[in-house]
């Protein structure tokens, strides 16, 4: 087989899942298969709700539809591998492996720039609402989405590349359910100093600086309601950056715990952490945003009654 790395002996890697027992592949299918559904249907009728319905037309919903897009691309990265292996062999190759680790990165850094973008929505709509329709003017907001899903192929372009640099010459087996860059640098028989380096200087600057940003974003807002006279304005204001902040805890908290460590310390609970942010945060983003979301509550109804009230098709004249 022709090597598609030149310094490098290993031709696949052989990903060994969450369970080598052959009696729990087919649970662990059924149990994934079932998430990725629900998980493609709801980012799906989020992204159908907010383009039907007029009243949602507004700039956190069009950030919203697009976060929901990331998320099933985010999914369909990592959940179509895992169903093949439980149902066949567990190889990948050795470009299938670093295709799979830049999409992963890049789609993951894409999500993060976006709960940026929808924490600086939120300030901006709390924090000075008199200003909402000239700052975040359909320009502006074609703009922040197209920052946020470009930037992140450097951040992932550049680890990728450099892992293409190590040599693989023992092992080939990951163990993870996905090509994880910590599991894949375990396994270089070659130095990875630099690689190390870069995680955690650059890796730590892309996954805190946003972190950071939302951060400041909502002491802003938090003080900003804290002056607030009325207790329902308050509760309006929270409730409107409650399901938010659930998804940013969710996301961040469960990739600081997985990257932000030296690589020896890496084992394998990391990979049931990295579910957090790979699977469980694209199937609970949907049923985050629509519940105690009125707006999002109305637009679902309006999309599902507008499904059952389609006129059934005229049969032919006799």
């Amino acid at each position: 087989m022709e090597e598609v790395n030149q310094t490098s002996s290993v031709s696949e890697f052989i990903l060994l899942g969450f369970s080598s027992r052959p009696e729990d592949q087919k649970p662990l299918f059924i149990l994934f298969l079932t998430m990725y559904l629900v998980t493609i249907v709801g980012n799906l009728l989020i992204i159908l709700a907010i383009h039907s319905d007029p009243q949602l037309q507004t700039p956190m919903y069009f950030f919203l539809s697009f976060l929901s897009f990331t998320d099933i691309c985010f999914t369909t990265t990592v959940i179509p591998r895992m169903l093949m292996n439980f149902l066949s062999e567990k190889t990948i190759s050795y470009a299938g492996c670093l295709t799979q680790m830049y999409f992963i990165y890049a789609l993951a850094n894409t999500d993060s720039c976006l709960l940026v973008v929808m924490a600086f929505d939120r300030y901006v709509a709390i924090c000075d609402p008199f200003c909402y329709v000239t700052t975040m003017n359909h320009r502006r907001c074609v703009l922040l989405v197209a920052f946020s899903c470009s930037l992140p192929h450097f951040h992932s372009l550049l680890h990728t590349l450099l892992l293409n640099h190590l040599t693989f010459c023992d092992s080939n087996v990951i163990h993870h359910f996905f090509c994880d860059i910590n599991p894949l640098l375990k396994l270089s028989c070659s130095s990875t100093f630099v690689n190390e380096i870069m995680i955690m200087s650059e890796g730590s600057v892309v996954l805190v600086t946003p972190f950071l940003c939302i951060t400041f974003s909502y002491m802003r807002i938090f003080i900003t309601v804290l002056k607030i006279p009325s207790t329902a304005g308050k509760r309006k204001a929270f409730s409107t950056c409650g399901s938010h902040l659930t998804v940013v805890t969710l996301f961040y908290g469960s990739i600081f715990y997985v990257y932000l460590q030296p690589l020896s310390t890496y084992t394998v609970r990391d990979r049931v952490a990295t579910l957090a942010y790979t699977v469980l945060s694209s199937l609970l983003n949907p049923f985050i945003y629509s519940l105690r979301n009125k707006d999002m509550e109305k637009g679902l109804r309006k999309l599902m009654a507008r499904r059952k009230s389609k006129p059934e098709p005229l049969g032919s004249c006799s």
